[in-house]
């Protein structure tokens, strides 16, 4: 293997990209726009934002698997990785299950309550406006933090390695050709982009784990020059220039460990589950199902693409620091500060390094194209997610009367107010926890995200949950989150061989830790709240809580006809009917007047056999592909 040894302080020359790497950019991007323009009905809301309903199961997975991994993920998981080791995979893996949980959980809920956004569903679920207004405000501001700006970074980092351009003209080029698709295009677009770029993406990112595996002499390689990997220039008296000695572990120590074993295992599922079953941009493509079983489909697709990016980003981010230890592991404040701008150090670089110095003339192209259509995918399915948060929970709420047009572009002005605040925030992520990227986006989701997955957990499966617990318990979260979250960013980390003049609660209270005390503060304060005030209308739980949702088989299916139970009456004689009606097995008899009738019912078990005569009374709806049906269920005790 043959390392990168330069002067310490001659700072590298970025690499210049060939007339077939431009060119194979350039085509990859133009592909993109010209099917942003061409896809869906961009005419309806409910094309707009929902593309109508109609997305099958593997536009939907490649898209929950795109819209999580972009350019950030590709900087900040290889970059963590570099730093610490393969422990932040876990952050992955993780995934994959809270993705099924999606799918067989929260989908079927949001679907049963007929919502578009996540806010709306809390609406309906304790009524009342203050938590809708809430809940998008936050989510929004988490987008700003999380997700806009830490891309935009990731990105624009990307291309100043590769070309040398200065970063925040980079981040204006890619800010507008990705607002032109994602305004254009509607949400059917961005699905079907993704869908492509998942492919762009994997394809790609696998080449350059192939080249680097054999450049530094496979597994048992990595192992071997990871372990050694030391720059040349260190700080005296100090050991934070050498690899962690617990690289190559998943599980680490509880107390010492940089990913301690139970925030990985525990700390993590608090913050998966806000991703994954309550974030507006996640859940939107699952809502865009043309059917519940495409929805699930959807997300097993998703959760086996999420085993991937251990290899094919984690590992990589490894492999550059043992090929290029100099920059890659750089720990002199002034030494990183002149060949990545900060002083904490580089191991932001370790992907896109990877990238210029290994892959080959033609590949590179690719692989920029692979980054930027990582960056472009996050980006439109976030810009996409937050308009439709403020023009239908914000905007449409001050203008009620307003015409479909009026929010659609508003919608679309809204991308553009976005961008700009994002830009600000740019410079406080470049220096944020240590220079690593990866854990500065899950330490602000750990300070603002619990509160909001305790409040849709009590409100999916605690039917006494009321609005007053879930609001304050939104509050008391927030207030403390807030707290730590200003504390953090107020207390830079220190350089290499620097004293350490943060409080404990920010050194020694790990953020997964932390997101475990936030969520049972919260949940604590939205039992004891609704315990002692008055229960909530029985009206606002139908058709909102995960019991009643399997209890009464809301969605039916068969070859001609897709069913959403909107209203159930039922009384405590015929309570068996509901307890059995996922045994049911009907077939069509007649469609009369608008009610359609069954026959051959059977109900299993056959104790519950004298129950039952059904009818389903057919109601229309406006959406496409969601007709309502209500079930009257009777007794023939």
């Amino acid at each position: 293997m043959e390392a990168s040894r330069r002067h310490p302080n001659q700072m590298p020359e970025p690499p210049q990209l060939a007339p077939l790497d431009v060119e194979g950019t350039i085509y990859t991007l133009r592909r993109k726009l010209i099917l942003s323009s061409t896809r869906a009905n961009r005419t309806t809301v409910g094309g707009y934002f929902l593309a109508g309903r109609s997305m099958t199961w593997w536009p939907i997975g490649a898209s929950l698997m795109s819209s999580n991994v972009g350019s950030g993920l590709f900087i900040g998981l290889a970059g963590t990785g570099a730093a610490g080791g393969i422990a932040v995979g876990g952050f992955e893996w993780n995934a994959s299950w809270v993705l099924v949980a999606l799918g067989w959980i929260f989908i079927p809920v949001y679907i049963s309550s007929g919502v578009v956004t996540m806010p709306e569903y809390l609406a309906k679920r304790f009524g009342g406006s203050r938590i809708r207004i809430y809940m998008s405000v936050l989510s929004l501001i988490l987008y700003i933090f999380t997700k806009v700006s830490t891309d935009m970074f990731s990105g624009a980092l990307f291309i100043q390695v590769s070309l040398g351009w200065d970063l925040y003209l980079s981040t204006g080029i890619l800010l507008l050709v990705t607002a032109i698709y994602t305004v254009a295009g509607g949400l059917a677009a961005v699905i079907y982009t993704d869908a492509l770029q998942t492919l762009i993406m994997v394809g790609g990112a696998f080449s350059l784990m192939f080249i680097a595996f054999s450049k530094v002499g496979w597994y048992e390689g990595l192992v071997d020059h990871y372990m050694t990997s030391v720059p040349m220039v260190t700080v005296a008296n100090t050991t934070c220039h050498i690899p962690r000695h617990d690289a190559f572990h998943m599980f680490r120590d509880p107390i010492s460990g940089d990913l301690p074993w139970p925030g990985l295992v525990f700390g993590l599922t608090v913050l998966a589950t806000w991703v994954w079953c309550t974030d507006q941009v996640i859940v939107q493509r699952s809502l865009s199902a043309k059917s519940l079983s495409h929805a699930k489909a959807g997300s097993v697709l998703g959760g086996y693409l999420k085993l991937m990016p251990m290899f094919f980003i984690v590992m990589p981010g490894m492999i550059s620091r043992a090929l290029f230890p100099d920059e890659i592991g750089c720990v002199d404040p002034a030494l990183c500060r002149s060949i990545c701008g900060a002083s904490v150090g580089c191991s932001n670089m370790a992907y896109p390094k990877l990238v210029v110095e290994l892959m080959p003339v033609g590949l590179r192209g690719l692989m920029l194209a692979v980054i930027l259509a990582a960056l472009m995918s996050s980006l439109t399915s976030i810009f996409n997610s937050s308009s439709t948060l403020f023009t239908l929970d914000l905007y449409h709420r001050a203008r009620p009367r307003a015409s479909e047009m009026e929010l659609m572009i508003v919608g679309r002005v809204f991308i553009l107010v976005l961008m700009c605040i994002s830009l600000l925030w740019i410079p406080v992520v470049q220096t944020a926890n240590s220079g690593q990227l990866f854990d500065y986006i899950q330490s602000v989701t750990s300070f603002l995200a619990p509160p909001i997955t305790a409040v849709f957990v009590m409100a999916i499966f605690w039917p006494r949950a009321n609005e007053q617990g879930a609001f304050w318990g939104l509050m008391t979260g927030l207030a403390v989150g807030l707290t730590r979250m200003i504390m953090e960013f107020s207390y830079f980390p220190p350089s290499c061989g620097q004293p350490d003049h943060r409080p404990s609660v920010v050194t020694d209270v790990h953020y997964l830790y932390f997101a475990l005390i936030l969520l049972a503060l919260t949940c604590l304060v939205i039992v004891v709240v609704s315990l002692v005030t008055a229960p909530i209308p029985k009206e606002h739980v139908r058709n909102n809580f995960c019991f009643f949702f399997y209890l009464r088989k809301l969605i039916v299916n068969n070859k001609h006809f897709t069913f959403r139970q909107k209203k159930c009456s039922f009384t405590k004689r015929n309570l068996g009917c509901m307890l059995v009606k996922l045994c049911l097995n009907f077939s069509l008899k007649k469609q009369l007047n608008g009610k359609i009738y069954l026959e051959h019912l059977k109900v299993t078990p056959p104790r519950i056999l004298p129950l039952i005569a059904c009818q389903i009374y057919w109601s229309g709806s406006s959406m496409q592909t969601w007709p309502c049906a209500v079930f009257i269920c009777k007794s023939t005790e």
